[in-house]
């Protein structure tokens, strides 16, 4: 039990690990709601700030691009600086540029407050990640940590997409970045008050060289990626944008090798199951995030739903991500991480295949409820068995780096499945035979995307397979055989996130 010392110097009990736990959950929802808020209020938004048709994309791409870009940075910083610190810092800093989006005069103010939001963002997601995991380091604990990680996770997708529909429709668009820095400084209270301060401050040195080259390349790729959906991958800014991220990754590497403080030391990777599991997670980010994309678009723009509808459709996806997260630890028990990870994968790829088959006078009922579910509950499930697999065995030191790298990869993987699965659809429906109506030229080109998605996932569900019995990873909630002698004791906010040794 975690005690706090009394003014009469008696010891009092302090807040336990759910409740620490349901604030660190609430920060991941937060930056998960902020992701997917804005996507039904994209026209109420361009009207309102006077945005072209590029500026509204980098109302979604501004915020994508710095989360993505400064992942990495943001957990080594949380690593050095102290878990806590950074994720109360990340939270203000969230909360106030929400507010600036809420109040934007203008299409660079809106840009910027939400570039300055992914900024935060990328100092949340890592140092809350890490910070759970040590209050959960082994043991059943930790599969029903991870398991309501997946919850909030998934569920942050969908509700950002209900919620913008309900706040846009109700008292306007401007209420959907006030709501979320509300949110945001309610969680900042939460986590001041529950989260234990550390007992030390973390020595050790920051590779600033690394970093930089690695945010600028990682900045490159993601802006190559989403620019490419418009302007089209043989646009030359495009072309030149992937080169440079190429070369500057190229640097990255020849840099790690040399310091004896790199920003992604080999030892992350010593029991490979950081590397698979990292793997598979940017390929299911692929899906993930153009899966948030495409189907409100169906829902609005062929069957003609509102933003309020569009928003309320997602909560059968959100329950059944929901119920999955929850049931995840206890079914990998059961049959193992391996079969429940490809078991997962292909239950979402069916449901990506059912919506392949959506139609220009479809309804909700008949095309969008029932795959809602099986992806929900595939999608949750194999987000909590894939980021066990990516934080396992991590050293201590390294807890806040494996929860940025695993939400890099998510996210730059998500760019990357967006750009080529949005450019895909479009020249599905720019290439339809000129006698198709619009709408079925547009059906025709999210079919065509849904059944790309549903193959990648396919293909993972196989790499899975081999790759993470090849890792041999510890299913959430689980322990070895053999363990290894227990560490030295840390301070909370550099407590191992695994003691458990590879196998």
């Amino acid at each position: 039990m975690n005690l706090q010392r009394t003014t009469a110097g008696r010891a009092a009990p302090g807040p336990g690990p759910g409740a620490v736990l349901a604030s660190l959950a609430a920060a991941q929802f937060t930056v998960m709601l902020a992701t997917s808020i804005v996507n039904v209020a994209l026209p109420q938004i361009r009207a309102g700030v006077g945005l072209s048709d590029t500026g509204t994309t980098w109302v979604v791409n501004a915020y994508g691009l710095a989360f993505g870009a400064l992942l990495l940075a943001g957990g080594r910083a949380a690593d050095l600086l102290g878990r806590r610190r950074v994720l109360i810092a990340g939270l203000a800093l969230f909360a106030v540029a929400s507010a600036a989006a809420g109040l934007a005069p203008s299409a660079a103010v809106m840009i910027t407050a939400r570039a300055v939001q992914g900024l935060g963002a990328a100092a949340i997601a890592p140092a809350a990640l890490a910070l759970a995991m040590d209050q959960f380091p082994t043991g059943p604990g930790r599969g029903k940590a991870l398991g309501v990680w997946g919850a909030v996770s998934g569920a942050g997708g969908a509700g950002g997409v209900l919620l913008g529909g309900v706040l846009t429709q109700a008292w306007g668009w401007p209420w959907i970045f006030h709501a979320v820095a509300l949110g945001s400084a309610l969680v900042l209270a939460a986590v001041a008050v529950l989260v234990p301060k550390p007992a030390g401050r973390r020595a050790g040195g920051f590779d600033l060289m690394g970093t930089v080259t690695v945010t600028l390349a990682l900045t490159c790729l993601v802006w190559g990626l989403t620019t490419a959906r418009s302007a089209g991958w043989t646009d030359p800014s495009v072309l030149g944008a992937l080169a440079g991220a190429a070369a500057l990754l190229v640097a990255f590497a020849v840099i790690e090798r040399r310091r004896t403080d790199a920003l992604i030391p080999p030892r992350l990777f010593a029991t490979g199951r950081v590397a698979a599991g990292n793997l598979l997670m940017a390929l299911l980010g692929s899906v993930w995030i153009a899966l948030f994309f495409f189907l409100p678009l169906y829902q609005q723009q062929v069957l003609g739903a509102s933003a309020l509808a569009t928003g309320a459709g997602q909560l059968p996806l959100a329950g059944a991500n929901m119920l999955g997260a929850a049931l995840s630890p206890r079914i990998s028990r059961r049959i193992g991480a391996t079969a429940t990870v490809t078991a997962a994968l292909l239950t979402e790829a069916a449901g990506l295949l059912w919506l392949s088959r959506i139609s220009v006078d479809g309804s909700y009922l008949a095309d969008i409820l029932g795959p809602s579910i099986l992806i929900g509950l595939g999608l949750s499930t194999a987000f909590v068995q894939l980021t066990a697999l990516a934080v396992d065995g991590v050293p201590p030191q390294d807890a806040g780096l494996a929860g940025g790298l695993v939400n890099t990869t998510r996210q730059v993987g998500g760019a990357i499945g967006l750009a080529a699965l949005a450019t895909l659809a479009g020249s599905v429906t720019a290439h339809a035979p000129a006698h198709q109506p619009h709408l079925a030229a547009l059906t025709a080109g999210y079919r065509t995307a849904f059944a790309v998605s549903a193959a990648v996932l396919v293909v993972t569900a196989l790499l899975a397979l081999v790759l993470t019995r090849r890792a041999r990873p510890t299913a959430p909630g689980t322990r070895t055989a053999a363990a290894a002698p227990a560490p030295r004791s840390l301070p909370a906010e550099t407590a191992p996130t695994d003691p458990t040794p590879a196998r």
